[in-house]
């Protein structure tokens, strides 16, 4: 698997990719091979002026990896070039989000949750136990290696979406009863989905804290890639997003000590 800024065989399919950066290019865009954003051209003027001339940077630094199947890496074998596996249960993509372990994950938790059905909807068993049972079995394979992945809000919206329909199941209520979810999850004594993964992120992060300097795993989280950044709006990486939960939390306890 290659990654990097200019990787190219792992962008997601849309039908007028970037020819730099793979999302779909809409009106506000110039032609080379592909059409390009205007953020992604470095044009500074105007496009119509430099319109039959303009070549983009994925044609002047063209991907070497483009079109292959596998490569060599110098230990006598050939390995297939792949755009994700999966490694100790955990999917690890190339463009280096979370989408495809999310996906994978939920698939998971579902299977895993049509195998408990027969326990977690027993009438006979109170709600709070269907919970406790939920939490220790259900939830944590959902979770597994979440602790480890930089998340958008929009990896954690299909989380909450497959938590809230077991949860309606286990309770035995439809969407049309317009229940609040707060009030069903209260019911089996379970906390949001988000909030669990935020906990997780934030002890794991303790762990890695009290490990020996020597730790690879201490240095692979104080090792600073080098190189620079795209322009606009650059992704958060997993340690910013870590910050920015912590100055929340120090936020809260600031005002409960204020209080």
């Amino acid at each position: 698997m290659i990654s990097g800024e200019w990787q190219k065989v792992m962008q997601k399919a849309v039908r007028w990719p970037c020819g730099v950066c793979g999302r779909g290019v809409g009106n506000y865009s110039i032609q080379c091979q592909k059409w390009v954003h205007r953020q992604c051209s470095c044009i500074k003027s105007s496009m119509y002026k430099v319109i039959n001339t303009f070549t983009c940077r994925g044609c002047v630094t063209p991907i070497t990896s483009i079109g292959r199947t596998s490569v060599d890496i110098g230990v006598n074998a050939n390995l297939e070039l792949v755009e994700m596996f999966s490694y100790l249960a955990d999917m690890l993509s190339v463009g280096g989000d979370a989408d495809a372990a999310v996906e994978n994950r939920i698939r998971i938790g579902w299977n895993e949750f049509r195998q408990l059905v027969p326990l977690l909807t027993n009438k006979d068993i109170s709600l709070k136990v269907r919970g406790r049972l939920y939490s220790g079995c259900e939830r944590s394979s959902v979770l597994h290696g979440s602790k480890t992945w930089s998340m958008i809000k929009e990896n954690e919206v299909p989380f909450q979406w497959a938590e809230m329909r077991m949860v309606r199941w286990m309770c035995g209520v439809k969407l049309q009863d317009r229940i609040l979810s707060k009030g069903l999850r209260e019911r089996l004594g379970l906390d949001d989905i988000i909030s669990v993964i935020q906990r997780n992120r934030l002890r794991w992060y303790g762990h890695v804290l009290r490990k020996e300097g020597n730790n690879w795993v201490k240095k692979c989280m104080e090792y600073e890639v080098e190189g620079g950044r795209p322009k606009g709006r650059v992704k958060k990486t997993w340690r910013e997003r870590l910050w920015k939960r912590l100055s929340g939390i120090w936020n809260e306890q600031g005002r409960c000590h204020g209080s």
